[in-house]
């Protein structure tokens, strides 16, 4: 079977600049350094340096050092970084920082109908009974790993139904593509704006499961993640724009290119190990190249964004600065590829 065909030398030297990039960058406890530091792990896990993931510990100890935040949805984004580290040193200080998460979580964060998250970025309740497909990323994700790690069911089943329920309010079953957001009060999806970012958290977060969890057909929530997952990829190589790139908003033509959403939509094709899609991933792989700087910085990422009130407000979020998931999420996609060829082997 036809392998993805790059440059390995070139996507290993693309890494290195992100990550230096990455590691001069001031984040704190908070999603935009939870998914930079995720991207980090990955590319410790692609390529086996050793540096990556001793950055990762020493600035994690000097974040501990500084003190914890409040946990909310976003900013148990962290907890990925910190699995990545107890794996790697066994130290039982991250994981009492991971079973702070776990528990809050599991019993404290606000949750709605079918007991799905709320997402949460203060303690202000600032979108009561709104489910994001962020949250995907931020919590659900994070979940699924450590009830793996941790072989805890009754985590892995939160998670998978966490999964199972955004999947059910979010996804546009006339189109396969993913909105925003819903608004269970309203009972609407707000905007209506097919996001892409969204759709990058679903698709790239979905197309991991099956690597992660063991067993992943015994459970059934799983098979609503592959159906899932199968009608969004079919639908998003569609909106594929001919440099390799999605839109910030997927179906609108006057929207930009935005490389987040365009690496994290790119990877799920990698990690769902169709060799249909690997046409679309070579095309992503000059996309994204060409969009990484000189000095390592992942350009052309949309600021972070709400549920905006309209499709104006998506097409004039800022893509001018340098941002944590713009990087981490390059770093995910270009870890993808050096792990492609492994997968396939396997």
């Amino acid at each position: 079977m036809r392998k993805i065909n790059y440059n390995r030398e070139e996507i290993e030297q693309t890494i290195d600049r992100i990550v230096e990039r990455t590691q001069r960058m001031d984040l704190m406890w908070d999603w935009p350094c939870g998914v930079a530091y995720y991207g980090i792990a990955e590319a410790y896990t692609a390529t086996g340096k050793k540096l990556y993931i001793d950055f990762l510990k020493d600035r994690i100890d000097e974040l501990i050092n500084v003190g914890l935040p409040a946990w909310t949805v976003n900013t148990c984004a962290m907890g990925h970084s910190l699995l990545s580290i107890w794996q790697e040193t066994g130290d039982e200080k991250y994981l009492e920082i991971i079973h702070s998460k776990i528990d809050y979580l599991r019993n404290e964060a606000p949750r709605f109908s079918n007991h799905v998250l709320q997402h949460t970025v203060s303690s202000n309740n600032d979108f009561p009974e709104q489910c994001w497909a962020d949250t995907l990323f931020m919590a659900a994700f994070f979940m699924l790993r450590y009830g793996v790690m941790a072989k805890d069911n009754v985590v892995i089943e939160d998670a998978l139904n966490q999964y199972y329920w955004h999947i059910q309010y979010l996804q546009d079953e006339k189109t396969g593509l993913w909105y925003h957001g819903y608004d269970n009060i309203r009972k609407d999806h707000m905007s209506g704006v097919y996001w892409g970012r969204a759709n990058c958290w679903a698709a790239y977060t979905m197309s991991i499961v099956k690597h992660i969890l063991p067993e992943c057909y015994l459970y059934p929530q799983y098979q609503e993640i592959v159906g899932s997952l199968t009608e969004q990829l079919c639908a998003l190589k569609i909106f594929q724009t001919d440099n390799g790139l999605w839109r910030t908003i997927l179906d609108d033509q006057e929207s930009y290119e935005e490389l987040s959403a365009s690496a994290g939509i790119a990877a799920a094709m990698i990690l769902n190990e169709n060799p249909l899609y690997n046409k679309y991933v070579e095309k992503s792989i000059s996309g994204i190249l060409a969009h990484v700087a000189p000095d390592g910085k992942v350009m052309d990422v949309s600021g972070g964004t709400a549920i905006m009130k309209d499709r104006e407000g998506y097409r004039t979020i800022s893509k001018k600065w340098t941002w944590g998931w713009g990087q981490g999420m390059a770093l995910a996609f270009f870890a993808a590829v050096l792990m492609s060829d492994k997968r396939r082997d396997i």
